[in-house]
């Protein structure tokens, strides 16, 4: 059992590192602002400074991100494993999801704290023109227009 969940994380890893260019692309995605030129912070017209430090900040958020949806993607797994085992008891179950549940906010939280330092890099006029929404996908999901996620409910 175990060398599955090894196994898995492997492949899933490699999945994430490969497939870093895809999930970047918005594909479908509407604007938020309705008015003018929305534009992520890569595409302003940025100092050669500003720069150096959004790809400086962009590497370390993806880094750390990337880790924390690996440990997500690993106890989702045990948490399947425990909700499938007839003789796993309530109270571990429910401890798994809170595991869960933290890693996730652990995960918005270090998403925000992204979008301020990035927020922190552009000048006031970037400001009007960015679109925080293109560089972090939860902040995307609490936009207007989506779908709350949960279990799938007949319409």
């Amino acid at each position: 059992m175990k060398l599955k969940i090894h196994i898995l994380t492997f492949f899933l890893l490699f999945a994430f590192m490969t497939s870093s260019a895809f999930s970047q692309s918005g594909i479908g995605m509407r604007r938020w602002r309705a008015e003018g030129q929305c534009s992520r912070a890569s595409e302003l017209n940025l100092s050669r400074e500003q720069r150096n430090t959004l790809n400086l900040l962009q590497r370390t958020y993806f880094r750390e991100a990337q880790l924390l949806r690996l440990e997500i993607f690993t106890k989702n797994v045990e948490l399947r494993e425990l909700l499938t085992d007839p003789s796993a008891k309530v109270e571990t179950i429910r401890g798994k999801t809170s595991e869960v549940a933290e890693l996730q906010s652990k995960q918005e939280e270090k998403g925000f704290e992204y979008l301020i330092k990035v927020r922190n890099v552009l000048s006031p006029e970037q400001l009007k023109i960015w679109c925080p929404e293109q560089e972090y996908p939860y902040f995307r999901q609490m936009m207007p227009g989506r779908r709350p996620v949960g279990p799938n409910i007949p319409e």
